[in-house]
């Protein structure tokens, strides 16, 4: 085929890349069509570029005993097994690219915290062992020891053990390669001897929404409290994102993501800190705190507050974090420790608590109502604090001042109830546990997290690398979460989606992974918006076989109403688990023999009897909907800069200044914001729209850096009168990031969600809906249709005079000419020129480089364009035969 004859370009952004498009290219203008979807026109220029904590369901144990549990050497899920069943349409978008590492080497070296030598000593003679506190389980106490006295041959431990025995004796271990060619999955079919195992790694507490208003939940606080039948605990809500730990081996998580920068820094930070707290014995410390969550099952979850990942409510003075659960996995449903517990497990392990207030008279918790209406418009943290501490009944200072480590300007509160007994263990666990020596303050610790991340800005792996390398292998021995295999050459952490439909199709083989199913089947069901990604599982590498796979999966939330809607189903479904925030699955699927079946389905019986409901259970004679009762309580300083000023920019620069007036003024009737705070606030907002747009003109402000303007705008506004000082709060200690913050590609949150703001369009004339911009970058490639003469119209284009018509260059790979891996050549050129046309003369094949060419428009912004023989085809169906297998 000759450049002059007609071919077909499939354009897709990636916000409609699942929805392939027919263009054709023989005139100035195309026309789309959609197969087996709504047509629609796409106009192109001349050239081609188109908590709160969850209170936990306790049992009805007379009393709680705080006693030492023996720990156990059960390794985690070893379990292997696989299921599959036809293929799954392609859904919601997938992240994570696994670039190979750069040859250069970080500036930072591996300092393992400070020069020190872990010092040879023996534990001193009666050293108190590690304490680990019994939770507050979901289950009955009588439950609980019908679980305890059950064999262990019949237990899901059983399971793993023989699963692995079947591994290691009848099944070869496949290269890498094979792996991630897909010809495991593809091979691997469901059938009756097919198993799938999923476990809970890491998660945080459910999100309950509250259907009441506030004021009624405030309410209902109080006559709980009044009756003794409950307290009212508060907590600081510290301005950062969630990082949730479950060992080097279990990984690192933000809030539904992993193997990112924002897992690199959350490593970093907590192995910092506990570098801080046990001084010379860190290293070892650091060994045993990761055997100890492996061993256990365990999850700590953190509030990460750092000023290199973008902007909050006020850069923080020193990068921290805080502890707000510690969770045991088990095989199971998760179990969320008290608060009591988690203080004991932080003191005794040196990691930093949050301020905890408890309320448990009617008096003292009316007087935190009435002290927050007080202050909820003019609140900073010390008058916050000084007046929670003077009407509470007990107040545990945390180990980190928010004064200190982030400043004035306070998020919120978080009031739940909890048991009434609280009070008491509290009181128990402060006597029992005092807070701890920190032995590594004066220690030289190496680089700090600033100095890491500007000293390594030439792209987010290089940052990601210096990070890991610097935190040590004591702590971080295992980077494949963020590099994947290097045996294994560089690969997309992706996994096909079909995954799921063979995971939900398979046998379950424990109780838990019935629940789960169960979960995911009802979301899916509802069309509740949510993704479910799937990863390969780098960590189980070596244990991969035919018959005996493993992956991760992503639980991705996307909207808050998926919570409520979810509540409801519980309500009628009483066994049904939760959903929880950061939801990640371990999931294995396995193949057994006729023995193996009869013995999973012996112990599914036994924990389906001992489970009963699920776990569900009333809490000492509290209504089930007021377990769950908690309200998040935010201040308007606070507010004024999140939700007035940052989240107004888009609608401040793209709509004008009426329309962003509009906005904030509906953010404070939803409020409730007083009559007098409302006009204070309007005229400072007005002349902050005018003074940012004369600034910035068309181009927006990145919301990730506002406060570098706001928060000197503010300042200068705080000093014309007291009464702009109380509107403001605090200002003027702002923190310059611009030389230290983290290099995050793509521009997206810890969520996965967001992308890089580009710059407003001039208000006229407007561009249409699917025009693809000039000053953006086209990847154009060919999906495996061999001898369509790639070549002769990859030189065609990059002869032509004048290019596409307009100023992008235009680059070319050709794949035969090309040594080393071609993709990952494709993506580290584009990277560097991310505005020019690639022409990668290479045939894609499959998914998996779909899914690498899809990876690098969202990290640069690009547009991929498909190109496939034209054929006659029709209106309804444009696609020849073979093409429509091709993406099949």
């Amino acid at each position: 085929m000759s450049a002059s004859q007609r071919i077909v370009f499939c354009a897709f952004t990636l916000t409609h890349s699942r929805a392939f498009c027919l263009l054709r290219s023989s005139t100035s203008s195309f026309r789309c069509y959609l197969p087996l979807a709504r047509a629609r026109s796409l106009t192109f220029t001349s050239s081609v570029s188109p908590i709160m904590p969850y209170n936990q369901r306790r049992g009805g144990h007379s009393q709680q005993l705080w006693k030492q549990k023996p720990v156990t050497d059960t390794p985690s899920s070893e379990v292997e097994g696989v299921s599959s069943s036809g293929a799954e349409a392609v859904t919601n978008g997938i992240s994570g690219l696994s670039i190979a590492e750069n040859d250069g080497q970080s500036s930072v070296p591996s300092t393992g915290f400070g020069s020190f030598q872990l010092p040879n000593q023996s534990p001193t003679q009666g050293q108190k062992a590690i304490w680990k506190p019994k939770s507050y389980g979901t289950v009955s106490g009588q439950t609980s020891a019908e679980v305890g006295n059950l064999p262990a041959d019949d237990t899901a431990t059983a399971i793993k053990g023989n699963a692995s025995e079947m591994t290691t004796a009848q099944k070869s271990r496949m290269d890498l390669s094979k792996l991630f060619r897909g010809n495991l999955l593809e091979n691997f079919t469901v059938d009756n001897s097919t198993y799938s195992l999923a476990e809970v790694r890491a998660t945080f507490y459910p999100k309950f929404e509250n259907e009441k208003s506030d004021q009624e939940i405030r309410m209902r606080m109080i006559e709980v409290v009044s009756n003794g039948l409950a307290a009212v605990e508060v907590t600081l809500k510290h301005s950062g994102s969630l990082f949730m730990y479950a060992g080097h081996k279990g990984g690192a998580y933000a809030k539904n993501s992993f193997g990112n920068v924002y897992t690199a820094v959350g490593v970093f930070v907590l192995g910092r800190m506990l570098g801080e707290a046990w001084g010379a014995q860190a290293l070892k410390k650091q060994v045993e705190f990761n055997d100890f969550l492996e061993k256990n099952r365990m999850c700590i979850s953190m509030e990460l507050v750092t000023a290199v990942l973008g902007d909050h409510g006020q850069r923080p003075r020193e990068d921290y974090a805080v502890v707000t659960a510690v969770t045991e996995l088990g095989n199971g449903k998760p179990k969320f420790y008290s608060t009591p517990e988690i203080i004991a497990f932080c003191r005794e392990w040196r990691l930093p608590t949050n301020h905890v207030w408890l309320f448990s008279t009617r008096k003292s918790v009316t007087s935190f109502f009435a002290a927050y209406d007080a202050l909820c418009e003019e609140g900073t943290t010390t008058s916050v604090c000084r007046a929670l501490d003077d009407v509470a009944d007990i107040s545990v200072p945390g180990s980190k001042d928010h004064i200190q480590v982030q400043g004035e300007i306070l998020e919120g509160l978080v009031a739940r109830i909890v048991r009434h007994e609280c009070s008491q263990h509290m009181e128990e666990v402060l006597r029992d546990y005092p807070p701890p020596p920190v032995e590594g303050a004066g220690l030289d610790l190496g680089p700090s997290l600033r100095e890491i991340c500007a000293a390594n800005r030439s792209d987010e792996k290089q940052q990601i690398k210096a990070l890991l390398q610097s935190v040590g292998s004591s702590f971080c021995p295992d980077h494949s979460d963020w590099f994947g295999v290097e045996a294994g050459g560089t690969h997309s952490r992706n996994a096909d989606r079909s995954v799921l439909t063979k995971f939900l199709h398979a046998h379950p083989a424990d109780f838990s992974t019935t629940k789960l199913q169960e979960m995911i089947r009802l979301m899916r069901d509802k069309r509740f918006p949510a993704a479910f990604k799937i990863y390969h599982n780098f960590h189980k590498i070596d244990s991969v076989s035919n018959d005996n796979l493993f992956y991760k999966m992503v639980i991705h939330v996307h909207s808050d109403s998926v919570f409520r809607r979810y509540q409801k189903e519980m309500r009628h479904r009483p066994g049904l688990w939760p959903l929880y925030r950061g939801f990640f699955v371990d999931i294995n699927l396995f193949k057994a023999n006729n023995e193996r079946d009869a013995e999973i389905a012996r112990n599914n019986n036994l924990e389906k009897t001992v489970s009963g409901n699920g776990g569900v259970s009333g809490t000492d004679g509290l209504a089930n909907e007021d377990e769950n009762l908690m309200i998040k309580l935010k201040f308007l300083t606070y507010k004024l800069r999140t939700f007035l000023i940052r989240n107004g920019l888009s609608t401040l620069f793209k709509d004008g200044p009426s329309a962003y007036k509009a906005y904030y003024l509906r953010q404070m009737n939803i409020w409730g914001t007083s009559a007098v705070k409302q006009r204070q606030l309007s005229k400072m907002l007005d002349e902050w729209a005018v003074y940012i747009r004369r600034k910035y003109g068309n181009k927006q402000l990145s919301s990730s850096v506002y406060l570098t303007e706001a928060e000197p705008f503010l300042e200068q506004y705080a000093r014309r009168s007291p009464e702009n000082q109380v509107l403001i709060g605090s200002a003027g200690n702002l923190v310059r990031v611009e030389e230290f913050l983290a290099v995050i590609e793509g521009g997206m949150d810890e969520e996965g969600d967001l992308e890089t703001e580009r710059e407003a369009p001039p208000s006229s004339p407007r561009r249409a809906k699917d025009e693809v911009q000039k000053d953006e970058g086209l990847i154009v490639f060919f999906p495996g249709i061999p001898g369509c003469a790639k070549s002769a119209l990859c030189k065609e284009l990059l002869n032509a005079p004048g290019g596409l018509g307009d100023n992008r260059p235009i680059h070319t790979l050709m794949g035969d000419l090309t040594k080393g891996k071609y993709w990952q050549k494709v993506a580290d050129e584009h990277r560097r020129k991310p505005y020019s046309v690639m022409l990668a003369d290479k045939n894609a094949p499959n998914e998996e480089v779909w899914r690498q060419i899809e990876d690098m428009c969202r990290r640069t912004r690009a547009s991929a364009v498909p190109v496939v023989p034209d054929s006659g085809g029709c209106f309804a169906f444009p696609f020849i035969i073979l093409l429509m297998m091709t993406y099949s």
